[in-house]
């Protein structure tokens, strides 16, 4: 199932990479040192949002549109590792807060070892 925006989490010292990937994608529309922007993709406009610090060390990517060539997070954290070698990680799924917290903490992450869910708690 098709997931309503994409959003995945890198350490922020691999932003740049990230960026540069998005870049090759599509056109990436994201003014130097701005934290929003956009990226035209198969004559689509998709907002970005970069969220330094989000999860601790760990800035957030949100791309905020069904729109992107990936269903899932996981599809586009594949794709980020496979292309830039840095570890990437995301939701396991579409999570609302209706859905409670026991799967709150459920992540993926995506790194040299492959794909392996993980608890990651919140601050």
């Amino acid at each position: 199932m098709r997931q309503p925006d994409i959003e995945i989490y890198l350490r922020e010292d691999h932003v740049p990479a990230v960026l540069d990937w998005l870049g090759t994608q599509g056109q990436l529309q994201l003014p130097a040192g701005k934290r929003q922007g956009n990226l035209m993709l198969n004559g689509e406009c998709i907002p970005v949002q970069i969220i330094p610090k989000a999860a601790g060390k760990w800035t957030s990517i949100w791309l905020d549109s069904p729109d992107t060539p990936w269903a899932t997070d996981a599809e586009c954290a594949q794709a980020v590792f496979a292309a830039t070698g840095h570890e990437v990680r995301c939701s396991v799924g579409t999570w609302q807060e209706t859905d409670g917290e026991a799967d709150a903490d459920r992540w993926l992450k995506v790194n040299a070892n492959g794909a392996e869910e993980f608890s990651w708690p919140s601050p």
